[in-house]
């Protein structure tokens, strides 16, 4: 057998490999949804929670992380209901739009899954 035509059959099983390892791996969008809310979460307490000001928590008698950490069914059923996936079977692409009212920006954040992992590669502020 020539060297060629056994680089060529390992290389094949090698990507069938690669392939069913990937389709195994592909992560589905309950797991999708509990990263992104993490994730927000994760936004929220260190960019707004963390530039609020002192006066108005004192005033409301509120804590910013708490009331992120208390809002985590909500922000779940808002991540399901604006997140569309794209299953490619050896990886997910998860597009999100998130749009809560006029008076607060939208944002879409674009995620590939693989891997059991979640990669965001577009975050747009509208």
């Amino acid at each position: 057998m020539k060297p060629s035509t056994i680089i060529t059959y390992a290389a094949t099983v090698g990507l069938a490999v690669l392939g069913i390892f990937m389709a195994s791996t592909n992560p589905s969008q309950p797991k999708y949804e509990q990263y992104a809310v993490l994730r927000l979460q994760e936004y929220l307490k260190d960019n707004v929670c963390a530039k609020s000001p002192n006066l108005l928590e004192k005033l409301v008698n509120l804590n910013c992380n708490k009331l992120v950490d208390s809002a985590n069914p909500q922000i779940k059923e808002i991540i399901a209901a604006t997140t569309k996936r794209h299953n490619y079977i050896i990886f997910s692409v998860y597009r999100t739009d998130l749009e809560l009212n006029p008076w607060v920006p939208g944002y879409t954040f674009e995620t590939v899954g693989a891997f059991n992992n979640f990669y965001i590669y577009k975050a747009q502020k509208r």
